[in-house]
This record gives structure tokens, C-alpha cells and sequence, in this order.
């Protein structure tokens, strides 16, 4: 005495309600393998960043803040240029510095009076 092909659809059409809200209430409350896993923080040491560096292929000279390609040193981009400006301090050094306020070039006025001695 088997089941009919209409009771075996009414038994799975029951039955799928109760697994959706089971499920549901698994989610809510943390059981089974559906758990959101926060982002792991980086590393804290410089294993990451060295692979990186090591990984970059470059011809000319490979910027140690931002890895980029440059053709000399003093050419290398702020990493944050929202946020820094760009100095040129001679004989090819340049240094990324926090803006200094709402004028434009005011770091690098503060930087030149500073090596005056004016400041």
C-alpha cells in the first residue's frame, strides 16, 4: 500500500516551511555553518608588505610607500595625497607631509622657513 503521487507532493509541500523557518531561526540565533565571520586584521609585522615589494617588478626604482614604478626616488607619489603634500627637499629627496592647513603649498612654505631657521 503505497502513497499517492498527491500525497507525496501535500507531504514535501508541508514539510518545506518548517525547513525554511528552521533554518531561519539556525541563522538568528548562531547555530549550524551559516555564521557572518568578521575580516581578520592584518598581520602585525611586515611579512605582507615585503611580499608585496618582493612580488612588484619594476625597471627603474620600485617607491617603498606606495610601489610604484618611478624613474628616480623624489618622483614617487604620496601615499595619501588627500592628506599630504609633496616636498622636494633638493639633491633628489622629497618627503610626503601632512597638509598644513587650508592653503595650497602651505607645507612646503613652513618646511623652507623651517630649514631658514625662521621658524
Amino acid at each position: 500500500m503505497g502513497l499517492s503521487f498527491v500525497e507525496i507532493l501535500v507531504l514535501i509541500l508541508s514539510a518545506t516551511p518548517a525547513f525554511a523557518q528552521f533554518q531561519f531561526f539556525e541563522q538568528m540565533f548562531g547555530g549550524g555553518h551559516h555564521q557572518h565571520q568578521e575580516p581578520q586584521n592584518v598581520r602585525s609585522d611586515s611579512e605582507w608588505y615585503r611580499s608585496q615589494y618582493d612580488g612588484a617588478h619594476c625597471s627603474n626604482y620600485l617607491c617603498p610607500g606606495t610601489l610604484s614604478c618611478v624613474h628616480f626616488p623624489h618622483h614617487c607619489p604620496c601615499a595619501f595625497p588627500d592628506v599630504e603634500d609633496k616636498v622636494e627637499l633638493g639633491e633628489g629627496i622629497a618627503v610626503c607631509v601632512s597638509k598644513g592647513g587650508y592653503k595650497v603649498g602651505e607645507a612646503g612654505r613652513k618646511i623652507e622657513l623651517a630649514r631658514k631657521g625662521l621658524l
